[in-house]
């Protein structure tokens, strides 16, 4: 009987061991339940991964790019009859420029962002003050002759051509029309800018191929692009340059690469035919003006001097 007493309460102990032993997680079990209530690792939050990005943007804090849409409101720009607006284009293309320039952490400012008029006083003001900051102006072309076409990057002084010379390197290595090459040209905004500053035309809006490029979106996104990739490798420019390999990719990421310097062409003096009429109809208004002011005078001048030789031959004959 004894016997039979202790064998219930060892049965009784076991059956009380055993199936808490079974209650026992395993190891394994035990240590995800553990990471779980711990929660992620802290590369993997949603808070690190907003932070990433911003200390990429910590690195150009200090770069602003002044975008300057040309034209606006009342002035369509281009030349009268033109079908396609310039100003609606040059818009376009500065608002997904911005866009572009924004996601890589750039300070955009924009002297215009919506279709109104703002002086080319106005313009320049806000490109200067801002001490450390570019200064980028989008424009189309067109000309009366509808087969002119291709790219042109305009600067004015020297320390502008880097900048020149790696837009016009990117734009016109992109897009499918001619190079036309950078040009100097006085031209009011980059004259009298104090930042490095270039003016882009993107094409003749007044050519029927280039005009269907300019209204498609995606052409559009593609200067954009272009232009940014320009401004982003601007420090990158040498004499000597890797050659390029144009990628079709839509990535917005901007990697430097090296740049050559583009030779110029030195117009600061001379009239390009090709160029809108309605850029320079004021002053080619005046230069006319002044030279019919010139022929004017010249001619009473010597209208005079005539009168004058005539009373002088008088008055000897008179006096013989």
């Amino acid at each position: 009987m004894r016997k039979y007493f202790i064998m219930v309460c060892l049965l009784v102990a076991l059956g009380g061991i055993i199936p808490n032993a079974r209650a026992l997680p395993a190891p394994s079990s035990l240590s995800a339940r553990e990471h779980r209530a711990a929660g992620p690792p802290p590369a993997a939050t949603p808070a690190a991964r907003v932070r990433a990005p911003a200390a990429r943007e910590g690195v150009r804090q200090s770069t602003t790019v002044v975008i300057d849409a040309g034209h606006g409101g009342f002035d369509r720009g281009g030349i009268p009859r033109q079908r396609v607006p310039e100003s609606m284009m040059n818009l376009d293309v500065a608002q997904r420029l911005k866009a572009v320039l924004q996601a890589s952490g750039y300070r955009v400012v924009m002297t215009r962002d919506s279709d109104v008029f703002i002086p080319l006083g106005t313009r320049v003001a806000i490109a200067n003050s801002y001490r450390d900051a570019i200064f980028v102006c989008i424009h189309f072309n067109a000309t009366p002759r509808s087969g002119a076409s291709g790219i042109e990057t305009y600067f004015y002084s020297s320390q502008s051509l880097p900048l020149a010379s790696a837009i016009h390197y990117y734009v016109a290595g992109g897009a499918p029309s001619a190079n036309r090459g950078v040009r100097r040209r006085g031209f009011f905004v980059l004259r009298r800018t104090t930042i490095p500053s270039v003016l882009v035309e993107c094409g003749f809006l007044t050519n029927p191929t280039e005009a269907a490029y300019a209204q498609s979106s995606t052409y559009r996104q593609k200067l954009a692009m272009e232009i940014a990739h320009g401004i982003q490798n601007r420090s990158s420019v040498a004499l000597a340059g890797a050659n390029r390999i144009v990628s079709n990719s839509s990535d917005s990421s901007l990697e430097p690469e090296t740049v050559p310097l583009q030779p110029f062409i030195d117009q600061t003096h001379y009239h390009d035919p090709d160029l809108s009429r309605s850029k320079h109809k004021h002053s080619s208004g005046s230069s006319k003006s002044s030279s019919k002011s010139k022929h004017k005078k010249s001619s009473e001048t010597a209208s005079s001097s005539k009168s004058s030789t005539r009373k002088k031959k008088s008055a000897a004959q008179a006096e013989d």
